[in-house]
């Protein structure tokens, strides 16, 4: 993808970022800008941090040490408190902000895929049904289901739930999307179905922070790409630079070396 955005304060700042799960350093003090419009992905071996780092963004994991602000505001913790966790509501209000869709779908069973997507609206966002029941319909067209909306997951494929997923994440209008190795789960003729979506959203403007092993998709969707290995940045740059047969980090190449033709590099 070409171009980073530019801006003058990040929309997303992440700096110094901690975690332990009891004595596993699981994260080292991560330092990482998203600008607003920009489309970071990060890669990285199993057991890297990468989806510890995406849950703290969304607070689903606390964080030890250091900070995240979207927007300028303290994910997590009260401005100005030393490490005072926020109310459940303001959690639930800065969640919205923050629209998660991860791997294994969470689509609730009992509820058609246009309710999936209004739930939240009317809840959360607090649109009257009719507002909700549009909206609903608008993201079902974009990802190509509208002719799904009365099914239930159980009646959708992966890619088509993965898909509502997607839709019921940006139909909130977060102000940044976190995607979480979103294709992992599915059979690899439904990917393909999945990454478009993400592409058009992409070229749409959306901010968004993916964590893949789909390495071709990073090269193709991101404005920067992030390596991340045992807990901290081991590289950051274009795509053009991560992928450059000249790339000096030695641990970077050995990673990306493992994937052949049939995994899309």
């Amino acid at each position: 993808m070409s171009g980073k955005p530019t801006g003058a304060t990040p929309l997303l700042r992440i700096k110094g970022v901690q975690k332990s799960f009891g004595s596993t350093h699981v994260l080292r003090g991560i330092d990482l800008d998203v600008a607003r419009g920009e489309v970071v992905t990060i890669i990285g071996p199993s057991g890297g941090g990468k989806t510890t780092l995406l849950r703290c963004v969304n607070f689903l994991e606390t964080y030890d040490r250091g900070s995240i602000t979207i927007d300028g505001a303290e994910v997590g913790y009260r401005d100005g408190e030393a490490r005072k966790r926020r109310t459940e509501t303001d959690l639930a209000r800065m969640r919205a902000e923050t629209g998660m869709v991860f791997q294994l779908f969470n689509l609730f069973p009992h509820l058609t895929a246009a309710q999936n997507i209004t739930l939240g609206l009317t809840r959360v966002r607090g649109l009257g049904r009719a507002e909700a029941g549009d909206k609903a319909m608008h993201w079902l067209k974009r990802v190509g289901l509208a002719d799904k909306a009365g099914h239930l997951p159980s009646e959708l494929s992966g890619g088509q739930q993965q898909r509502v997923g997607i839709a019921r994440a940006v139909a909130m209008e977060p102000k940044i999307l976190l995607l979480d190795e979103i294709t992992s789960a599915l059979d690899p003729e439904l990917i393909g179905e999945v990454l478009d979506v993400v592409l058009s959203l992409a070229a749409d403007g959306m901010t968004m922070l993916i964590v893949t092993h789909e390495i071709g998709f990073a090269r193709d969707a991101s404005h920067r790409i992030v390596f991340m290995a045992e807990g901290t940045v081991g590289a950051e740059a274009p795509p053009a630079e991560i992928f450059s047969p000249n790339q000096p980090n030695e641990r970077l190449r050995s990673f990306l070396g493992r994937f052949s033709a049939a995994h899309r590099l």
